[in-house]
């Protein structure tokens, strides 16, 4: 079948361009920030997003086949191979079953024949050792804390849909972020503005917003949001051309204005030599370039790339403070992946990652023995959500992203990956004190309830013992209520 996908439409299935020429967001795909531009004869994936031109696609792959379907292939295979965790509450209460039946029947053995002291003596510490051994404590210990701490994550925006997570995030020693929508905002923003002599940054940006107004390109809706944003006043434009995967131009009062990249500037013979733009630098920073020509002539260029998060910087931050190395994933080239990275001052770098290669570098560090989350929001994350150790997806990303992963934050602030990870430490602090009562408090009474203290007339009748198992039960309960009043920040 054919297809005709028009400006600003999602395109539907996986296929080839076989007329037109657009440029696509493909990031909810490869993670890659830019547009990228299609062509005749160059493949598209369903779910990525037209940008500025009509494409009239020829269908090549249809269910199983198709980028999503073998997205979902990577995420069950990840769901297979994922370590499992087991609850050491349940085992100890299931083993502290038999033992209190064990000591139980050996303490009548031991009144009623070894040391006899009669039938009812002997039934009567029997009883009290299986009702003070009762797993109770024990069997408190886990849920309770728990269930305290899926209420306090709520409370900070956390929602734990594994407590399993919860347990393994204060292990963790390696945090990898994705880049897009994670880290970055995922739509671009002007960060440099470079104009020719006798022309004002605010003038470049009226005469490019008001050409820029017209398209649907995520690179003009980031110069016209900057005018805005500034508060700068830009005209309608009369007989507005757009140049799908390079540029557009129009009439701004009587100048023709041309904003687009070196391709249709090349194409309308305006010359590069006559400002100093130093573009070749600029752009091995990763920044994409946008050149503004006035009546065929070259009058500046607006640098964008894609806006870091400004609570990006202090999570990475906090995580160091941890003693928690961070590394960030990403379909984008070097330049823009490195560019990131020092700006945020990040560990490691994975660059051009596709989506398949993303569970292979999560598969890399953990194979070199680092427990691994992995931080992410589109579709091409959920497999690498799945493989980690630990799944935390942004809340405003896709639905796939957030059923991959363990832990969702809700508010879409990376800062609170820092809270899960305190959380999980605090939990495990809760759970281990409450593992070390209800198993202290067997140790110590389940003797005295067998007779050892009898040949100094110190005997636990099993009202008492009920009485103490019940108390047991209770401090671990108040013990776990603490928790609600623990910090996060």
């Amino acid at each position: 079948d054919k297809i005709l996908v028009r400006p600003g439409e999602k395109i539907p299935i996986d296929g080839k361009v076989v007329g037109g020429e657009s440029s696509v967001n493909e990031s909810m795909i490869t993670g890659e920030s830019q547009p990228v531009n299609k062509k005749v004869g160059d493949e598209v994936i369903g779910g990525t997003i037209n940008n500025d031109g009509s494409l009239t696609l020829l269908v090549t792959k249809t269910g199983e086949e198709t980028a999503i379907s073998q997205i979902m292939e990577l995420i069950s295979k990840a769901q297979e191979t994922k370590p499992p965790v087991q609850k050491l509450a349940d085992r100890a209460a299931k083993y502290l079953t038999f033992v209190a039946l064990t000591v139980g029947i050996s303490t009548f053995l031991f009144w009623f024949f070894i040391s006899p002291q009669g039938a009812v003596f002997s039934v009567t510490l029997a009883i009290t050792v299986i009702v003070i051994a009762c797993p109770h404590a024990l069997g408190l210990a886990i849920p309770t804390v728990t269930t305290i701490t899926t209420a306090l994550a709520a409370k900070n925006g956390i929602l734990i849909r594994d407590m399993r997570a919860a347990e393994i995030a204060r292990k963790l020693n390696y945090v990898v972020f994705d880049k897009t929508g994670t880290l970055t905002e995922g739509k671009f923003g002007v960060s440099e503005i470079i104009t020719s002599p006798g022309v004002t940054d605010k003038e470049l940006l009226s005469f490019s917003a008001s050409v820029e107004q017209s398209s649907q390109h995520s690179i003009a809706a980031g110069i016209v949001a900057k005018a805005n944003s500034d508060k700068i006043k830009f005209e309608a434009t009369k007989d507005f051309r757009s140049f799908p995967g390079k540029g557009a131009e129009g009439k701004v009062g009587n100048d023709l204005i041309i904003v687009g990249n070196k391709v249709l500037m090349a194409e309308k013979k305006i010359g590069f030599e006559k400002i100093k733009l130093k573009s070749t630098d600029l752009e091995k920073s990763g920044k994409t370039f946008v050149y503004v020509a006035k009546n065929d002539k070259l009058i500046g260029a607006i640098a964008l790339e894609d806006l870091i998060r400004k609570e990006s910087k202090e999570i990475i931050e906090s995580l160091k403070k941890m003693n928690i190395k961070t590394a960030m994933l990403t379909g984008d080239n070097e330049a823009v992946a490195q560019s990131v990275a020092d700006k945020l001052g990040i560990d490691t770098v994975f660059a051009q990652v596709l989506p398949e290669d993303k569970v292979n570098k999560i598969k890399e560090l953990q194979s070199k023995g680092n427990i691994v989350a992995m931080v992410g929001d589109g579709v091409n994350d959920a497999a690498s959500l799945t493989q980690a150790h630990v799944g935390i997806a942004i809340g405003a990303g896709t639905d796939v992203a957030i059923e991959a992963a363990e832990i969702v934050l809700v508010k879409n602030d990376p800062r609170d990956v820092a809270k899960a990870i305190r959380l999980s430490k605090k939990t495990n602090t809760k759970m281990k004190q409450n593992i070390a009562w209800a198993a202290g408090y067997n140790l110590l009474t389940i003797p005295i309830a067998a007779g050892v203290l009898f040949p100094f007339g110190i005997v636990l009748r099993p009202e008492w013992g009920a009485l103490i198992m019940s108390a047991s039960s209770v401090i671990v309960v108040v013990n776990a209520l603490s928790l609600r009043k623990a910090s996060l920040n």
